[in-house]
């Protein structure tokens, strides 16, 4: 499979932002709709997790399918957009039929992005856009979505670091019904540095100055002591793997837990006390006719396509207020 996230049939990803101006600074949110439902499970891995309704995708939940999965900048107040998205699928009857009303289920996650987003705040209004604006089409990477406030490398600041935004990347599964196809979009903010999952190199992080091109490496940094002692914004990763492979519950949970092996190869360090990482893995697979595949390929696969897709996060972003990125 071409980089970007390859078409999953039923699921549709869509983008919205708001920036002060053509390539400027500001904020976005991304969705994930499957009119029909998805079977999804999550693995949080950092310690500044914001997030809304994450208690529905527990194995034991009486809601079996969620309907929306939206990722947003704007840190808490972010979780607003899942309203829009709500409102959006509710007008078009899709939701959890509770024999009154059917109630879209629409699990939320958040990242920090106020140092760039301005004023501007994701909200309902902008969630309602980004479930508009959602195709079977492949999304965009880049300064986009909830990637539009993104940044990596903040041990000495926002000074020193860089640009990232959303990657997507696909891989797929042979089984003897034909390819599984395993999708994975991140929105990447993260403390630390991308390195190469192939070389090892540092890609994009914190630069030891503000107008030096050399990267400080975070891990080695904080190995000597050079620690961040105060708040210093929250940062975080945030990844959806889609599959049309049918998985249950726990499968799913099984998937999103190899996944996160895929953050950890490029991210550096990775899960982070600053950081709110999760990653998502989503089922669209019919329920008629269902494709079967190993859920261990699945998950192996899944790693590399979060790795991949890390590293499209940075290579796709374009500079923004003086902070470098890489395309």
């Amino acid at each position: 499979m071409p980089a970007g996230f390859g078409p999953i049939p039923g699921l549709k990803v869509g983008h919205a932002q708001s920036v002060a101006e053509p390539g400027g600074p500001g904020t976005g949110c991304t969705v994930l709709l499957c009119a029909e439902g998805m079977v999804a499970a999550c693995d949080v891995r950092g310690g500044a997790v914001g997030e809304r309704e994450l208690e529905a995708l527990r194995p034991g939940h009486i809601v079996e399918r969620i309907h929306g999965l939206v990722f947003a900048g704007g840190s808490a107040f972010g979780l607003a957009a899942a309203d829009g998205v709500m409102r959006w699928c509710a007008e078009r009857g899709i939701g959890f039929d509770t024999g009154v009303a059917k109630v879209p289920i629409v699990p939320a996650a958040i990242l920090f992005d106020l140092h760039l987003a301005g004023a501007s705040r994701p909200d309902a209004a902008m969630g309602y856009a980004a479930a508009k604006a959602a195709s079977g089409a492949p999304p965009a990477d880049g300064n986009v979505g909830a990637g539009t406030g993104c940044t990596v490398g903040k041990l000495f600041g926002m000074d020193c670091a860089m640009k990232a935004g959303i990657g997507c990347w696909t891989e797929e599964v042979a089984t003897a019904e034909g390819n599984a196809r395993v999708a994975a979009l991140a929105a990447v903010n993260a403390f630390g540095d991308i390195r190469d999952p192939d070389t090892g190199k540092i890609i994009a992080g914190t630069r030891q100055s503000k107008d030096s091109a050399e990267f400080a490496d975070t891990a080695a940094a904080l190995r000597r002591g050079q620690v961040r002692k105060d708040f210093g914004g929250s940062n975080t990763v945030l990844v959806a793997v889609a599959t049309n492979a049918a998985l249950t519950r726990l499968e799913a949970q099984r998937v999103a837990m190899m996944a996160s092996a895929g953050v950890a190869r490029t991210v550096s360090p990775a899960h982070t006390a600053f950081d709110g990482d999760i990653v998502f893995a989503v089922s669209a697979g019919p329920a008629e006719n269902p494709l079967r595949a190993d859920v261990n390929a699945l998950g192996a696969a899944a790693a590399e396509a979060v790795a991949r897709a890390i590293v499209r996060s940075v290579t796709a972003a374009r500079s923004v207020a003086g902070i470098p990125g890489l395309a």
